[in-house]
């Protein structure tokens, strides 16, 4: 597996970071689930500056260094951790999001950077044709207990071309700068919000996004290197249940039989003893139809292979992102839905043409699918033994409402106002 060098990382869990001004006049924190099911704050100060002062509960939280300042990230990124049951999370003289004791209502985004890739150019100066910020913002009025991001922060990794005003002046490279603009400006409303889940994309592979991703978002203890494949994890906060896989480097169309087995071996241990209503969160879709120029193309062929025969009955859920849409598909009892939210910032693609039901995806048919090309967000909230969902525009006009009721999800347009 090829390595690339990080810069040296020290511990892990929630975050609270900032733009240049935060770092230079620390403002607001934010948190994140670790991967040992903690609470973690992590914030960004200017080189030379200490790390705030924490509490948890009234009680000292050390704060301390993730990673040294350089020159292309040249903030120090502080954190700390608490244990999940915390009730009062305080950096500096700011409170942190916490945990409710029950998760009742989830934001789900993804996909969320304004891409900057060579001759794929989207045009981030203009909220409408990159209208994260307005997203996170709305999102975050409706006051979620947890936020899911399924993957894809940075999408900059190439200048703005000379001439186009929509993106004129914007940073790229897998630095401090960039991270900020595409990331962490846009989304302050909603790290504000509540504690955030975060989900590696192929964005923040090693040779892509990497070392940010290790030094600022990764639920990991930081390593050394950066390596393109992380241990998953299981969480189980506030009644829910959410198996945590990195996915980011599985082959949407091949499937060597070293990464089928990597994967199968990591699934196992995951899946194993899956309590009921398990969700599995992954970057990359298992089972789900391609888009754009290769639509109806069945992916994802290496997790298919890894998680061949290994299927838990508590599995109710896939929740990815990856493709850029929204699209939900059931497969009936005898397989987890697959539910997809990349819908969230980055240039949207075009809808196969193929009817979703009734498709066939790695040896089943769906026995019931939708899928909507709207720039938005989606809200789940807990009703009796179900989940409620709501897709939201950008605009905030709701697009399409859904039900999870164990294995069945039902999605359909909203009614025409």
């Amino acid at each position: 597996m090829r390595k690339a060098k990080c810069p040296a990382l020290g511990m892990i869990a929630a975050i609270a970071l900032s733009t240049n001004s935060w770092a230079a006049d620390w403002s607001g924190p934010w948190t994140e689930m670790a991967s040992d099911g903690t609470l973690s704050v992590r914030i960004a100060v200017a080189a030379g500056k200490a790390c705030p002062e924490a509490t948890a509960d009234g009680i000292d939280l050390p704060m301390a260094p993730r990673a040294g300042a350089d020159d292309a990230f040249p903030v120090v990124v502080c954190e700390a951790r608490a244990p999940a049951a915390t009730r009062q999370l305080i950096v500096g003289d700011a409170p942190a999001p916490v945990l409710p004791s029950e998760i009742r209502r989830i934001v789900i985004v993804g996909d969320t950077g304004c891409r900057l890739e060579g001759r794929a150019i989207q045009d981030c100066n203009d909220p409408e044709a990159w209208p994260f910020a307005t997203i996170a913002r709305r999102a975050a009025s409706r006051k979620p207990d947890l936020v899911i991001h399924v993957g894809d922060y940075y999408y900059r990794e190439t200048a703005c071309p000379v001439n186009r005003k929509g993106c004129a002046g914007s940073s790229y490279g897998d630095n401090w700068a960039t991270w900020q603009v595409d990331f962490f400006e846009p989304a302050a409303p909603l790290l504000a919000a509540a504690p955030w889940v975060i989900v590696r994309g192929n964005h923040e592979l090693c040779r892509r996004g990497g070392r940010g991703w290790f030094r600022l978002l990764d639920p990991h203890p930081a390593p050394l290197d950066c390596t393109d494949r992380t241990d998953p994890f299981r969480l189980h906060i506030g009644g829910l249940d959410l198996l945590w896989f990195d996915g980011a480097d599985a082959d949407d169309f091949t499937a060597s039989a070293a990464k089928v087995a990597t994967y199968a071996a990591q699934l196992a241990g995951l899946l194993a003893a899956a309590p009921p209503h398990a969700w599995l969160i992954t970057h990359r879709p298992i089972w789900a139809l391609a888009q754009g120029d290769i639509a109806g193309a069945n992916l994802n062929a290496t997790e298919q292979g890894a998680i061949h025969g290994q299927v838990p009955p508590g599995l109710d859920l896939v929740v990815s992102g990856h493709l850029h849409d929204f699209t939900s598909y059931e497969f009936g009892p005898d397989r987890p839905a697959q539910l997809l939210v990349g819908d969230s910032g980055d240039t949207m693609l075009e809808l196969g043409k193929t009817p979703l039901t009734g498709a066939e995806i790695d040896g089943m048919r769906v026995v019931s699918g939708f899928a909507l090309k709207r720039f938005g967000y989606f809200l789940m909230e807990t009703t009796a033994g179900a989940w409620d969902g709501t897709l939201y525009g950008s605009d905030d006009a709701v697009l399409a409402h859904c039900q999870l009721r164990g294995r069945s999800l039902e999605c359909g347009p909203a009614p025409a106002q």
